[in-house]
């Protein structure tokens, strides 16, 4: 059985627990809150007796140095204070509980002289009332820690639902038949991906960089070929001036000549060392991968938009070859045993060791039940 300091642990280090736990203990919390302010006489009457303990408390506080002692600034202050407390005291509920206790604390300092002692006893009669303080205390406390376990499980919730995605396809992945002749996928895709990245080194070392600017620019109609577009003002510069006629690795060539060579080449030397030398990085970095399709492949129709779209920019770097390999990768999507042979790929290249095994021994199946349990106790404690 979890004794009390266990619980005050479990409070003050909440990390040490899961979400989930941390969201039921943070319900639990709030109810036995507001349980005891229930059983300690209702709401209206913790309420009016933890303020008026709060207004006793800070009175007993603002005048324990100020009302202490002889003198006539004093007993000015003394004066005050018996008026104050007085008045606090008149003015309580005559049901409430806890009068007798803020009665008890006048009559400690309801006398002609005051020493640090009488403030001691006079805070010590507060004590039942400061127990009812505490309750609200408590509920607000408790109303904290809900509003932050609400937002840890939201995470959690967030993180679960990517969780039990994975799993899912995990399960997905373990009905594959590992068997499958994957190759008839995987032969005329990685073929097209061999010839366009080979077409691409070619077509970027013989054309100008304006056309290859230009298919990059082309590219922007095309949402399955994601290039990298040039920064404006090195389109400009490639599209605009003579250095646009030279090829790409000509123009980075040039970018390390001095300035008296570079002259007979281009108009502005100083303008292509301020163009093209600061963008060696992304014109270094351009290859043919965002014309490549992806392996595992995508799902039958997505792999036939992907073809049609990458299409006619593959012809214009390789021209009838790259527009041949493409209609047979086209074709093979129409394969009707194209999704088990998909799924197989995806199996083969996607499945570790490790998830293989626990595939095999069922415990997949298992944390996915766990997650999918997790989840509905999460939404369910949120929705309240």
């Amino acid at each position: 059985m979890e004794n009390a300091t266990d619980t005050t642990r479990s409070r003050r280090d909440p990390s040490d627990r899961n979400a989930l736990e941390r969201l039921e203990a943070a319900h639990e919390r709030l109810d036995a809150a507001a349980a005891a302010i229930e059983d300690a006489g209702g709401e209206s009457t913790v309420e009016s007796g933890a303020q008026a303990y709060r207004n006793a408390a800070k009175l007993l506080e603002d005048y324990a140095e100020k009302a202490s002692g002889s003198g006539r600034e004093t007993f000015k202050h003394y004066i005050q204070l018996e008026g104050q407390f007085s008045t606090l005291v008149e003015q309580l509920p005559e049901d409430l509980p806890q009068r007798g206790a803020f009665e008890t604390a006048f009559d400690h300092i309801d006398k002609r002289r005051l020493n640090e002692r009488d403030f001691e006893r006079a805070e010590d009669a507060l004590d039942p009332a400061s127990e009812v303080a505490a309750l609200i205390d408590e509920r607000e406390a408790a109303q904290a820690e809900l509003t932050a376990a609400r937002r840890a499980a939201s995470s959690r919730l967030e993180a679960l639902e990517r969780e039990i995605e994975r799993h899912e396809r995990l399960v997905d992945l373990g009905d594959a038949d590992l068997e499958a002749p994957v190759d008839r996928l995987s032969e005329p895709i990685t073929g097209y991906n061999e010839a366009v990245r080979d077409a691409f080194e070619t077509f970027f070392y013989d054309v100008s960089a304006r056309e290859l600017f230009a298919l990059l620019e082309r590219s922007r109609h095309h949402p399955f070929v994601p290039f990298e577009r040039p920064p404006e003002e090195l389109r400009t510069y490639v599209t605009e001036t003579d250095a646009g006629e030279h090829t790409i690795p000509q123009l980075l060539e040039y970018a390390d000549f001095s300035r008296s060579k570079l002259a007979h080449h281009v108009d502005d030397p100083d303008q292509l060392k301020r163009r093209i030398a600061t963008r060696r990085t992304y014109l270094e970095r351009l290859d043919a991968e965002p014309l490549c399709l992806p392996w595992p492949p995508e799902d039958a129709v997505t792999l036939r938009y992907r073809v049609r779209d990458v299409r006619p920019l593959a012809e214009r770097v390789g021209g009838q070859d790259l527009v041949d390999r493409l209609r047979a990768v086209r074709e093979v999507s129409r394969d009707p045993d194209y999704d088990r042979l998909q799924t197989a790929a995806q199996a083969v290249e996607q499945l570790s060791d490790d998830e293989r095994r626990r595939l095999a021994a069922g415990t997949v199946e298992d944390d996915l039940e766990s997650l999918r349990r997790e989840r509905t106790r999460l939404e369910t404690l949120l929705e309240q």
